[in-house]
């Protein structure tokens, strides 16, 4: 790995994290002002304590979070990967990461949801071995939701 990343294991009262999630709100929002009113509730950064930020020259440029579904299943939450930083691998990256933390507490099964103009994230998300599913709560009937689903 280029010896010029760090990936760090932290909580959401993290400020980079904070800083990129704010970035991605904004870009999502640019990109969907017609769905913010149908999705605003459901970007509420939580407090959670599996979050994962990749620094590239100790700048944050990538991040992602799960929280716990049920006994068996997380949701992938907030995955990012800042404009400078995109094409060098680093989504798959923070999900590979979040996937290892999720089965070191024992979860066999993660979900997430992303937009359907988001078709970088789809096909990532196809090529590490998601699939799409019916969508899931709170989701059920939100059009725009593209919800998938792995064995991790």
């Amino acid at each position: 790995m280029n010896d010029k990343i760090r990936i760090t294991k932290t909580t959401s009262e993290n400020k980079d994290f904070i800083n990129l999630v704010a970035a991605l709100d904004k870009s999502l929002w640019e990109r969907y002002p017609e769905e913010k009113q149908d999705y605003w509730q459901n970007n509420i950064l939580e407090i959670n304590p599996n979050v994962v930020v990749i620094y590239l020259d100790n700048k944050a440029v990538a991040c992602g979070c799960f929280k716990k579904k049920d006994a068996n299943t997380i949701e992938i939450k907030r995955m990012f990967v800042s404009p400078e930083a995109r094409g060098l691998g680093l989504a798959q990256k923070t999900l590979q990461e979040l996937e290892l933390w999720a089965r070191e507490f024992g979860y066999s099964t993660a979900v997430l949801e992303t937009l359907h103009k988001q078709k970088e994230a789809i096909g990532l998300y196809q090529k590490v071995g998601y699939s799409i599913i019916d969508n899931y709560e709170p989701y059920v009937g939100l059009k725009g939701s593209i919800c998938m689903k792995k064995k991790i």
